[in-house]
């Protein structure tokens, strides 16, 4: 597949000390990806992006909630790109711009807010759909990219991201046990155990770390099918022809809370050890609630003491500054 260099790589694998267990905890530092603030989309947005100028595109759309982070990197690679973007956004338009949608129009992109609810997906895709439509009539040409730009394309950034922790790993002399990450529209979910399958099937062997996704929005991509169908789909761009187990998709959904983008105790309390232990900030929609779930596995003894658990902080930084 085409790439277009959009992220600062590879981002750092740092060592956060002991868990309470006694495992040996790494951050992985795809908040440092570079691209708009940083965050784990940059890696999806290379390969995205790439297939839309080679598609002939001179616009992108895309899709999200209203502090979404992919949306904001979408409009950040489309600046790089020099390619008018346009978002979807649920709420309402605000009085003045804060957090993401902020650095979205210092970007340059054109917010669409559609009044919608943060997790009404469907209707949010089908006014995406509506605006690719008339966007297409206009001889915009747009790229469109549903939420989270978790399609198999997109996927692809994380499957070499697997490599990429893997190699690190075994650089500092370790294999990790686990690799723990926020899941919610599940390209990144898919993209890592792509990249497992793919390690497995060269060297059956090799001991390879679990892929525990936290999961952070009811209805989006919340099943072992739709996980497994994307994994899938990934594999074949890869030219691999192994395939994904069921038993490979860990989701783990006790973590959410009352619902997406709702705040929960267990995240504010994850937030504040991950600030105090390695001054890593974590936002309260995603990547605390995402350490929240590792802290409170960690707290059931699903580690090893003395193995190694890789978290994965996908960024999200700008939502931090919106009060919630």
């Amino acid at each position: 597949m085409n790439r277009v260099a959009l992220a600062t790589l590879p981002t750092p694998l740092e060592s956060g000390g002991r868990l309470p267990g006694g495992a040996n905890l790494w951050v992985k530092r795809d908040d440092l990806t570079g691209l708009g603030a940083g965050g784990n989309k940059a890696r999806k947005l290379e390969f995205l992006c790439a297939h839309a100028l080679a598609a002939g595109a001179k616009s992108l759309v895309t899709v999200g909630a209203a502090q979404s982070n992919h949306c904001r990197m979408t409009a950040a690679a489309g600046a790089r790109l020099g390619l008018p973007t346009h978002l979807v956004l649920s709420g309402e338009e605000p009085s003045h711009l804060v957090g993401n949608q902020l650095l979205s129009a210092m970007f340059g992109a054109t917010l669409h807010h559609t009044g919608l609810k943060d997790t009404d997906w469907p209707a949010l895709e089908e006014f995406r759909q509506r605006l690719t439509d008339q966007l297409s009539r206009s001889g915009s040409a747009p790229y469109s990219i549903p939420i989270g730009g978790s399609t198999a394309i997109g996927a692809i950034g994380y499957a070499l991201a697997f490599d990429e922790i893997i190699e690190q790993c075994a650089a500092l002399g370790f294999c990790a046990e686990a690799i723990v990450f926020t899941t919610s529209s599940g390209g990144t979910h898919a993209g890592l155990i792509a990249g497992l399958v793919r390690a497995r099937a060269k060297n059956p062997k090799k001991p390879l770390p679990r892929i525990v996704g936290i999961a952070v929005a009811k209805g989006v991509a919340m099943s072992v099918e739709r996980i497994s169908e994307l994994t899938t789909q990934t594999l074949r761009l890869l030219d691999c022809p192994a395939r994904v187990d069921f038993a490979d998709v860990i989701i783990e959904t006790e973590y959410i809370g009352a619902q997406y983008a709702v705040p929960t105790r267990a995240a504010s309390e994850a937030a504040t050890w991950a600030a105090h232990r390695g001054a890593w900030v974590l936002d309260p929609v995603y990547s605390a609630k995402g350490f929240s779930g590792l802290l409170g596995l960690d707290a059931k003894n699903e580690f090893d003491a003395d193995s190694n658990i890789v978290f994965i902080h996908t960024g999200g930084l700008p939502s931090l500054f919106v009060a919630h």
